[in-house]
């Protein structure tokens, strides 16, 4: 029975009378809200009509619109009609559009006619149901591998799951596929009802359905501080700065016409290249050449049909240029960090993949950009995208991709994401990437803050300017002080901040600057920005937009128990550009998402931290995002984030990757987390943003060393096939299994070990009351006739034993196996974990593997 004949059974009467009781109005809004937020356009549907609300979430395919077609007073008193939107052209929205139009409005009813109003609502919700029913959404599908369909036939096997009845009806509204992947996932994108969803579930051979999410992006020095410095006899120079690897960058694209993508000294693209190039259209504005031998853009991130993959964020042009830009001297911003610019692999090729927009990452966008990546042979892949933090990596499309990717000999360093400090955020986790912390370096863009009471305070800012007009003595301000936390984070002041210098709490990293620009709207004459207590010590070089000055947590406390101990208080700001040789550095930075995993807490997450804080690097100007309150166009700008301490660790991969072809992803892994820095610079341990001993949890096995990666001793080697008896220990299933490493997998069929006894880099012992063994092999590559002495690091709490205490190595490639028994030393277990190194050591090498035994009680 239709809507419209169920109306007539139950004999429902709608007179049009004005609706002027509150709770009629209040009825109509909620219909109005629901249809509003629910109703979404198809994709590249035209729309003739002022839409009435808009959704901003992240999980839509569309923007929101209405279910059918309404009245609203023009003022005059007369319904005035809504212009409306082009009526689509399937039978299914023709029949809503008849059904509709003899339905007016639930709040029409009289009041006295209660069970009308009951059934007009129960009809209100069907009708919206059907609505629902049409809407399509963006599905990406998994399926069951078949070995018997050959590569050109892949897609129209991935057709065959699509409705029979509407195979050719991609052009109508109908169920269409948006991608078809082949090399890191077997399945495709589609755009499906919610029956046609339903439907396919139910397919044979089809094993999940994942909706569209959308994913953030994890947003000149640094290879100094690192150690990378010209010169013959560096190893920098000897690699070849990354000469002959390719690195694939998922990001915002690139501003190929940007110096640091020039092709001066560059070879040819290897012969094993098959990517291609869409920049070719581009008059004047560069394209692809040596340098950058590839570019593409996928799906919502093609915003310019001529040019889709050029960079209209920044991002994606500065990680690129973080992980292989070539040599650019004289870079800064506006004077501030000078110097010569590189990437750290400058002599590396790059491959771009826009996959995200200025906001955000569509999943099936970034699942065909490493499926075009491995399709066209990348060596390294650098992801800058904050991934899920928590799902089963059977679950995590991220984690089944680069599985896929890591089978094909590719290194994945992807972010940690900027979550932290909190327990438990860390994201892109997978035991087969490499997941990156962000840390500082030594290099500090300083203010000064003055007080009336002769206390100096250091602090940052990118916007150094000329004519300071906080450069005096000034009334000081603190908004906050009595407590009202939005006066405190400045988002309300009063009227009389003005000439003054106004003290405000940070309300979070990216909405600095934002609470600079209301000081200035209420004609502040300079902000002071506090960080809250969790981020400690961390600052930021951000581009204010009047005099300003990022201070610590501790330094803000100092500023607020002023400001509160005179009647007078008052403060200048100083600036003193570029300051060398900060203390401590590097330190762990407070965004930096923390481990234990959520989904493997058994392995050590993050893996490694890099540079990640206030880097300098290549920028794609836009008049949509000036830097500046005066619009310069910047060739450079400084960001901070996870996303730029990737990119390092991708383009140091890439160089070793340069002089070792034939090590595996996991033997690289190893290089760099074995030969990793837990001293800062002055030989004392890396902090954390609370400037206290930073865990493990925080910064991985340690801090990147480079001129150490490129030769560490022994490696720890993990092939694919290792990988499935630590799945089958996850308990996740065959199936489960399966969905990640594409073939039949039967768990009760093989020795199935825990996430202890993983062959990785780092050691994770969950002790309880009795002794744990686990057993570790490494294969040797450094010296034939290397001798290497196990030495143990750890508290006294905790007893470790190694056997063979002592390995010798006859032959280069060589592996040897040892045991680790762990047990308590005392009759107590240590409540809180402990942590400690084990480290093999010779003549040449240190190579370290952190020990970390877990909290008795811990919650991930």
């Amino acid at each position: 029975m239709s809507l419209e004949e169920e109306a007539r059974a139950a004999n429902v009467a709608f007179w049009e009378v004005p609706s002027h009781r509150q709770e009629e109005e209040e009825v109509d809004l909620a219909a109005e809200e629901v249809g509003a937020d629910r109703q979404m356009t198809e994709a590249g549907e035209e729309e003739e009509y002022e839409p009435t609300t808009t959704d901003g979430g992240d999980h839509t395919g569309g923007d929101s619109t209405e279910c059918a077609d309404r009245t609203e007073d023009d003022g005059s008193g007369n319904p005035a009609a809504k212009k409306k939107k082009k009526p689509r052209k399937d039978r299914k929205s023709t029949v809503l559009a008849n059904t509709t139009s003899e339905i007016t409005l639930v709040s029409e009813i009289p009041r006295q006619h209660p069970m009308r109003r009951f059934i007009a609502v129960l009809l209100l919700a069907q009708l919206l149901a059907a609505c629902y029913g049409q809407e399509r959404k963006n599905y990406v599908v998994h399926l069951e591998p078949r070995d018997d369909v050959g590569a050109d036939a892949v897609e129209v096997w991935h057709r065959s799951f699509l409705p029979e009845a509407t195979l050719e009806s991609s052009t109508d509204g109908g169920p269409s596929i948006i991608y078809s992947y082949s090399h890191v996932l077997t399945g495709f994108a589609a755009r499906l009802s919610d029956n046609e969803a339903e439907a396919m579930r139910n397919r044979p051979g089809c094993l999940r359905l994942y909706p569209e999410e959308f994913l953030p992006l994890a947003t000149t020095h640094s290879p100094g501080f690192l150690g990378l410095h010209l010169g013959k006899d560096g190893f920098w120079s000897r690699s070849g700065f990354g000469r002959g690897v390719v690195i694939g960058l998922l990001d915002t694209g690139i501003l190929p016409s940007h110096p640091s993508f020039g092709d001066a000294g560059m070879p040819p693209p290897p012969k094993k290249w098959k990517g291609t190039c869409e920049f070719k259209a581009i008059a004047g504005a560069g394209g692809c050449n040596n340098k950058v031998i590839g570019a593409r853009a996928f799906g919502s991130a093609s915003v310019n049909s001529t040019a889709p993959p050029v960079d209209d964020a920044g991002h994606g042009t500065h990680t690129a240029s973080t992980a292989g830009g070539n040599f650019v001297e004289n870079a800064d911003v506006r004077g501030n960090a000078h110097g010569t610019a590189s990437g750290m692999a400058p002599h590396a090729h790059l491959a771009i993949y826009k996959v995200c927009t200025r906001s955000r990452c569509s999943i099936m966008d970034i699942v065909a950009g490493l499926d075009a990546a491995v399709k066209d042979g990348v060596d390294v892949i650098s992801f800058s995208i904050d991934a899920s933090d928590g799902a089963q990596f059977n679950y995590d499309l991220v984690a089944i991709a680069t599985y896929k990717a890591m089978e094909r000999g590719i290194f994945v360093s992807a972010a940690a994401g900027n979550a932290g400090p909190a327990v438990g955020s860390v994201g892109n986790g997978a035991p087969w990437m490499l997941t990156v912390a962000a840390g500082t370096t030594d290099r500090a863009i300083r203010t000064v803050v003055r007080l009336g009471n002769g206390q100096e305070l250091d602090g940052e800012s990118l916007f150094q300017p000329r004519n300071n007009s906080a450069g005096r003595q000034l009334p000081l301000v603190f908004p906050g002080a009595g407590g009202d936390p939005d006066a405190r984070g400045c988002s309300s002041l009063p009227d009389d901040v003005k000439g003054k210098v106004v003290l405000c709490e940070s309300r979070g990293i990216s909405e600095h600057v934002e609470q600079g620009q209301t000081v200035n709207a209420y004609s502040g004459a300079g902000m002071i920005l506090m960080n809250k207590p969790e981020e400690g010590f961390t600052t930021f070089a951000d581009a204010h937009v009047l005099p300003a000055s990022h201070v610590s947590n501790a330094a803000g406390s100092k500023i607020a128990a002023y400001i509160k101990s005179t009647r007078n208080p008052t403060a200048s700001i100083a600036f003193r550009g570029t300051v060398m040789g900060s203390t401590p550095a590097p330190a762990v930075a407070f965004f930096s998402s923390r481990g234990p995993s959520k989904a493997s807490p058994g392995i050590l997450k993050p893996d490694i931290t890099g540079p990640g804080m206030n880097i300098l690097a290549a920028w794609a100007p836009s008049e949509m995002h000036p830097e500046f309150v005066d619009d310069v166009s910047l060739a450079f700008f400084m960001e901070s984030g996870t996303s730029m301490s990737t990119p390092h660790l991708s383009g140091i991969a890439a160089v070793i990757k340069s002089l070792h072809p034939s090590w595996s992803p996991a033997e690289i892994r190893s290089a760099l987390m074995t030969s990793s820095d837990t001293a800062d610079h002055a030989g004392v341990p890396i902090k954390d943003e609370q400037y206290r001993r930073a865990s493990f949890y925080a910064m991985g096995a340690g801090y990147v060393n480079p001129s150490r990666a490129v030769d560490p001793g022994l490696v720890y080697d993990l092939a694919p096939n290792d990988y499935v008896p630590y799945l089958c220990g996850l308990g996740i299933g065959d199936e489960g299994v399966r969905e990640i490493t594409h073939r039949r997998v039967e768990c009760g069929k093989i020795k199935v070990i825990t996430e202890a006894e993983l062959n990785y880099p780092s050691m994770v012992i969950k002790l309880l009351s009795q002794p744990i063994t686990i057993r570790r092999t490494v294969k040797n590559v450094g010296k034939a006739g290397s001798v290497y002495t196990a030495v143990v690091d750890m508290p006294k709490e905790v007893s470790v034993t190694v056997r063979p205490p002592m390995l010798r190595f006859n032959k280069v490639n060589q592996r040897q196996g040892y045991t680790v028994t762990v047990r308590w030393a005392g009759k107590q277990p240590a409540i809180a974990g402990v942590e400690g190194n084990l480290k093999w050591v010779s003549p040449e090498h240190v190579v370290r593997s952190p020990i970390v035994v877990p909290p008795a009680q811990a919650v991930v």
